[in-house]
């Protein structure tokens, strides 16, 4: 969808400040940048098509500058922001780098190391980013910059948000666990209370009602200092949803996960991940995932902003390809999720996916409510 009210603007703004840590949690799977160097602005990874092993020479193309507010390292969504920018330059011949950074001082550092190489598009992730984005793109006019998952209350003509409805997603995993729980009793582990991670949480709920309404739900909050990477306290909660009687789990933690999936492994419910396929972190454990696919909306807004139309915020859903789950991928078979292991109810996902798309099924937003 093209456009959005002023309050959503402003609620994302809240939660560019509530969520400070969330960018910084590392999950999962290592980078896989190509040329790692070390610059006065913090890390800086060239991945300009010469350079990299597994593409064609860089010719006269587009350039592009990625940006991170932390080191890629584990982290799948940072690296996904990568990919998106590093294959968008691969398949128009131009170049790609990658300035990942630590703290504050190299965010700001780096940002204005990717201003001074004027490249066509700086593309910069997460809420941490939200106030250099739009300090940088109110004081360069010229320069175009992408920001991803986040966007200040009034974007600069240059600055092109991309944010995701989540809600979507999480139904259709609220669809399988409404088909799969034994208990009637399903709840999620969510890393902070707030309106943005109901999102995830309370759409959940609402899916697997959808099946049978007399499903009852229950949610726990991690909290704490580091709510998006405290797999103990996130596996404490998992263990207290289970005693209670969950059956089905949603892992909403970024980094705390693990301990979710650790708690499912021992107790015996299923559990669902979040932001990529987290599947094949716990196999026999995991139904499926909420999944962001930020290197397709990356992709979008670099070709957009080529193009010349690109508008100044972009809400990315399944019917963009900006949101999923596994049991819509046609390599199911091979992710590793329970799910595939049940045909007619990724019959029944599928069914709702093309509703929701259509239009025909919409799913509330918690973040926009009241």
């Amino acid at each position: 969808m093209r456009t959005q009210s002023n309050k959503l603007l402003a609620l994302l703004t809240v939660l560019a400040v509530t969520l400070g840590a969330c960018g910084g949690a590392d999950t999962d799977i290592p980078s896989n940048g190509d040329t790692t160097d070390t610059s006065a602005a913090g890390s800086a990874t060239d991945t300009t098509a010469a350079e990299s092993d597994d593409t064609a020479p860089a010719g006269d193309g587009p350039s592009f500058i990625y940006v991170t507010p932390n080191p890629i390292g584990v982290n799948k969504f940072l690296e996904l922001g990568q990919t998106g920018t590093q294959r968008a330059a691969e398949r128009l011949g131009g170049t790609g780098k990658t300035f990942e950074s630590t703290d504050q001082t190299t965010r700001r550092a780096n940002i204005e190391a990717a201003v001074d190489e004027a490249p066509d598009i700086i593309v910069l992730t997460t809420f941490q980013l939200v106030e250099l984005a739009d300090e940088f793109s109110q004081a360069n006019p010229d320069q175009e910059f992408i920001l991803i998952d986040s966007c200040p209350e009034e974007p600069a003509p240059n600055l092109h948000c991309g944010v995701f409805r989540e809600q979507e997603a999480s139904y259709l995993l609220g669809i399988m666990a409404g088909n799969l729980t034994e208990a009637n009793q399903i709840g999620s582990v969510v890393a902070t209370d707030i309106p943005f991670l109901h999102r995830y949480s309370d759409s959940f709920a609402l899916g697997a009602q959808s099946i049978d309404e007399s499903i009852s739900d229950s949610q726990l909050f991690i909290e704490g200092d580091n709510a998006f990477s405290d797999p103990a306290r996130a596996k404490e909660q998992a263990l207290a949803l289970a005693a209670q009687g969950a059956d089905h789990i949603f892992a909403v933690g970024a980094g705390s996960n693990g301990g979710i999936f650790e708690a499912a492994e021992e107790e015996g419910f299923l559990s669902y991940g979040v932001d990529v396929n987290q599947c094949p972190d716990s196999p026999g454990n995991i139904v499926d995932s909420s999944m962001k696919l930020v290197d397709n909306a990356t992709e979008q807004l670099i070709d957009q902003i080529l193009a010349g139309d690109a508008p100044g915020f972009t809400s990315f859903g399944l019917a963009e390809g900006g949101t999923g789950v596994m049991a819509l991928e046609d390599d199911l078979a091979e992710s590793g999720c329970v799910i595939a292991d049940h045909p007619d109810i990724v019959e029944q996902v599928e069914e709702a996916a093309q509703q929701i798309i259509d239009g025909t099924l919409e799913i509330p937003d918690p973040l926009a409510a009241g």
